[in-house]
């Protein structure tokens, strides 16, 4: 049985002070914002982070837990572990982890110069006192230096926490000492200009406050309980400290701790950002390298992190000796049985994480993450009792084949409807699959591809180049109707829109070769600033002009972030506030601030955004005793939206 084990490696278990962990994925830490008035965290909070237990990882982080509450407190969704109200939530969450098998892991954070910078309560803004390295301003404001008593108490801080998360159920402790926090902020040489013990030009100085950290915390938890701390080993940005400097930290740390997770980047630096938490333009496996680096210098174990979740190159990252463990975030929440579903060799049923980051933009805005593939993340409280059979089993015709249809007809299938889904084209996935060669979208064809898969494995009734009008309709008789008949590009009203150089975005992503040397984008939508992204990766000099003053990110705004670091690398000039008049066989002719420019290209390319087919989708209404509108022909949204809305039609059907 042994050898035919795909994946050895990925599920050796590993023994950490005595604590025995089932093998080598652990979910990374990953904060969950929706909390009560009292500022903890409610029951759904546990829902979250058992799923992933539930899924087989071996270990499952919280997000940050600041140690302090007056001084550690980065934003005010911060739940702080100082407060006793927040203690009992915890214990649910050590134990809705524990339940299945997982070791909870309880992160320690304190936020330092970034604390208390928005204590906004009811439209009031404030700020609170924030301690740093040094004396400095920021945001129009001074961080004090802390002084040796604030340090000290700190460093108690830290260790209370450690032995209120252990005497609550938390079975590892993980000490943030990276990403920009406070303990990284010490151990920086650029801000931490200190002259006393605490700081200046020697490593010793400056890892100190997190030596002490950790030889406190252990001293709380006793000898027998595992430590974690988790380091940038680069900053990730040019001026800020490399890979050596994160080596000699991890050396002063390794005595004192169980585990090194090495990732990289700061959060308040925005290249350095979409490097701490990998866009969809980096490779997979992008930070492992640093992970690598710091094994050859240590003997502690080393976990690596970012963008990870293929199952070869997780097998390789431990059989190699890159790393001891692997660190995933963002695929955990794309799917939570990622783990399982390696092991049981069910690899072609994983749900694919795009690195779209719009489970993070989400978790910023609302508090939770929703995902655009897994259509149950943000609610796993209410998921639990919704995977059931339907009462009353229906006949559900699912018109489109894009990926609201997709998702509705599979989410039927689950819950016993008998499903026929019709596709007009001869491929599942729609309009979207312009997007296939695009190499920072192959997790996106990947999840397009997982989906057909789980359709082709399932019951559903799939017709292929098959419309349906009201009249098939009429015939098919169903019981439900469910229209996901997507939307098509708007074409704008410009004169000139019609000569041979103009295409719309769709015909580009499919015939790259189609467009010319140097090409202008009109619109500056993630479809038209993605694409001018690939063609300038394919030699072409693009520009994007665009009628309003920003980049429109359609409410996820770290992806946003990310593409203007690649815009700025790639070097695409985007003409704000501009108006393009006029389109010709030369180029167009564009006005900003009542001033009117010619520029010469060989191509234009519309991306204004899309038309839904509302007419089409309601012309089927009639054709059942029940009818449904999923997607983009509502009005033209996201891939979460169209996932989210057509899983929780599926669950409605069938009460009565």
């Amino acid at each position: 049985m042994m050898n035919r084990f795909k994946y050895p490696h990925l599920f050796e278990p590993l023994k950490l002070r005595g604590t025995l962990f089932r093998n080598r994925i652990f979910a990374a830490p990953t904060g969950y914002r929706n909390m009560t008035y009292d500022s903890v965290w409610p029951l759904e909070a546990g829902d979250y982070y058992g799923r992933k237990a539930l899924g087989g990882a071996a270990s499952v982080a919280t997000g940050e837990l600041v140690v302090d509450t007056e001084f550690g407190r980065g934003s005010l969704n911060h739940i702080c572990i100082d407060n006793p109200q927040s203690l009992m939530p915890l214990e649910k969450i050590a134990k809705a982890i524990s339940r299945y098998g997982a070791v909870p892991t309880a992160e320690l954070q304190h936020a330092g110069m970034y604390a208390n910078r928005d204590l906004s309560v009811f439209g009031a803004t404030s700020r609170g006192v924030a301690y740093g390295p040094v004396e400095l301003e920021l945001d129009g404001r001074i961080i004090r230096e802390m002084p040796e008593e604030i340090i000290e108490r700190t460093i108690e801080k830290y260790a209370a926490a450690a032995a209120a998360a252990k005497n609550y159920g938390f079975g590892m402790i993980l000490i943030h000492a990276g990403h920009g926090w406070l303990l990284q902020q010490f151990l920086s040489p650029q801000l931490n200009r200190r002259k006393d013990k605490w700081g200046g030009p020697a490593i010793e100085n400056r890892a100190r406050f997190a030596v002490a950290v950790c030889e406190a915390v252990r001293k709380a938890v006793g000898p027998n309980f595992p430590i974690e701390i988790r380091i940038s080993t680069s900053e990730g940005y040019d001026g800020g400290y490399d890979i050596e400097e994160g080596i000699a930290f991890a050396k002063q740390l390794e005595e004192y701790v169980d585990l090194i997770n090495a990732s990289v980047g700061s959060h308040e630096v925005q290249e350095a950002f979409s490097v701490m938490t990998p866009s969809m333009f980096l490779g997979d496996g992008c930070n492992v390298k640093y992970a690598a680096e710091i094994k050859k210098h240590v003997k502690t174990p080393i976990a690596a992190i970012g963008a990870l979740g293929e199952p070869e190159m997780l097998e390789e990252i431990i059989a190699s000796g890159k790393a001891d463990v692997v660190e995933i975030a963002r695929s955990l929440i794309a799917d939570p049985d990622l783990p399982n579903k390696i092991r049981a060799g069910r690899e072609d049923d994983i749900k694919w994480c795009m690195r779209c980051l719009h489970c993070f933009s989400t978790q910023m805005k609302y508090g939770v993450k929703y995902c655009a593939v897994n259509p149950e993340s943000g609610r796993e409280h209410e998921a639990k009792y919704e995977l059931r059979l339907a009462k009353t089993r229906k006949k559900v015709l699912v018109v489109g084949g894009g990926i609201g249809g997709m998702q509705a007809a599979l989410s039927c299938s689950e819950r016993g409807h008998q499903v026929m889904l019709c596709e007009k084209n001869d491929v599942l996935g729609g309009a979207i699959r312009c997007e296939k060669d695009v190499p920072f979208k192959k997790k996106l064809a990947m999840y397009l591809d997982s989906q057909a898969r789980a359709i082709a494995k399932s019951s559903i009734d799939l017709h292929l180049n098959t419309e349906v009008t009201p009249e098939i309709a009429s015939i098919l008789k169903p019981d439900v109707i469910i229209a996901a008949l997507g939307s098509r590009p708007v074409k704008p009203d410009i004169p000139g829109i019609d000569e041979p150089n103009v295409l719309g975005a769709e015909e580009a992503y499919l015939y790259p070769q189609k467009v010319g040397k140097k090409a202008v984008i009109i619109g500056a939508g993630f479809v038209g600033l993605e694409l001018a992204i690939y063609l300038t990766m394919l030699g072409k000099v693009v520009s994007v002009v665009e009628l309003t003053d920003k980049i429109s990110d359609g409410g996820n705004i770290l992806h946003a972030r990310s593409l203007e670091v690649e815009l700025k690398k790639h070097q695409i000039d985007i003409k704000f506030n501009s108006k393009v008049k006029e389109i010709s066989a030369q180029g167009i002719l564009w006005e900003a601030e009542n001033k009117e420019e010619f520029l010469e290209v060989n191509s234009v390319i519309y991306a204004v955004g899309q038309k839904p087919l509302q007419d089409e989708a309601l012309a089927l209404r009639f054709c059942a005793p029940e009818f449904h509108l999923i997607g983009d022909c509502i009005t033209p949204q996201n891939i979460t939206a169209a996932t989210g809305t057509a899983h929780d039609i599926a669950l409605s059907l069938g009460r009565f």
